[in-house]
């Protein structure tokens, strides 16, 4: 297990709760996949320095004892500033660092320039961030204010404060709609949709009801020789399968890999289900004939 203090690590799970160490504290939260028995005895679970709660009657957090504001976390190389939200959320899912290093492995082997992404519903900028470390040029899109402005004190805390990023608050499906009558084109995009959401302005955004057009929108919006699309769910129903589906009739051909994002574990400890994902990539052009 690892002893770096600083990172996240998955502890422990079952009887629908996960124990995980954020950085410097131990979070006990709801999981409702984790249907199995805990591995780690009560007496673990009970030094966690906050609980969180959702019981009929009953939601929010439990500490031990002070609670700061905020704290700091690493996760795959990208630092987090992390606050417990009244939703039981920290300001990262650790489980989307599989997708941010499978995109860094394909900035990585583009030597001709730098990659223009698109990161929608970007959240705390997990991605945007490991990105710009990999010298991609992001624009970053979430309908909430306060989440790029997250996003903007994480880049602070990773001194990428210069790095090329477009920091935008807007609904998904219209910005995508502008960016294509101005003829902007990017060589990979990031989707990581909510089941039900508000735009900038409260625009609903239902998954069933929009996908197949942001899907369509996404298309319009890649390059020609656009390099990737990371498309991740956290929707009950839409499974690796669904995702692969999606992607082959929404976008051109090309490779595509899918599968199950997990919260990463070690030793004996089971890892969480938590969410799917499929990864899409051009073929490459066949080379000239000889």
């Amino acid at each position: 297990m690892s002893t770096d203090q600083s990172s996240y690590c998955l502890l422990d799970s079952g009887n629908g709760r996960k124990l995980e160490r954020f950085g410097a504290f131990v979070l006990d939260r709801p999981c409702a996949q984790a249907v199995w028995r805990k591995s780690l005895p009560a007496r673990d679970w009970s030094k966690a320095d906050a609980v969180f709660i959702r019981e009929a009657g009953t939601t929010g957090w439990q500490f031990r004892g002070a609670w700061p504001e905020y704290w700091l976390c690493e996760l795959a190389g990208v630092l987090f500033r992390l606050q417990a939200t009244d939703f039981g959320h920290v300001g990262v899912f650790p489980e989307h660092a599989l997708g941010w290093q499978k995109m860094r492995s394909v900035a990585a082997q583009k030597t001709a320039g730098k990659l223009n992404i698109l990161n929608l519903f970007a959240y705390s900028g997990g991605a945007t961030l490991a990105l710009a470390q990999a010298g991609c040029t992001v624009c970053h899109l979430d309908a909430s204010p306060k989440m790029v402005n997250w996003g903007r004190q994480n880049a602070a805390l990773n001194h990428l404060e210069a790095a090329p990023i477009r920091w935008i608050v807007d609904d998904v499906q219209k910005f995508l709609q502008r960016e294509l009558r101005r003829g902007r084109r990017y060589d990979g995009v990031v989707l990581d949709p909510p089941s039900f959401g508000r735009g900038s302005k409260q625009e609903l955004f239902q998954i069933d009801q929009h996908i197949l057009d942001l899907l369509a929108l996404t298309r319009q919006v890649l390059s020609p020789h656009g390099a990737f699309v990371f498309f991740s769910c956290h929707t009950p129903g839409y499974t690796p399968l669904v995702l692969t589906h999606l992607l082959t009739q929404g976008l051109p051909p090309g490779n595509i890999e899918a599968g199950e994002l997990t919260l990463p574990a070690e030793g004996n400890i089971l890892p969480v289900p938590s969410g799917t994902y499929a990864f899409w990539q051009q073929n490459p052009s066949p080379g000239p004939r000889r």
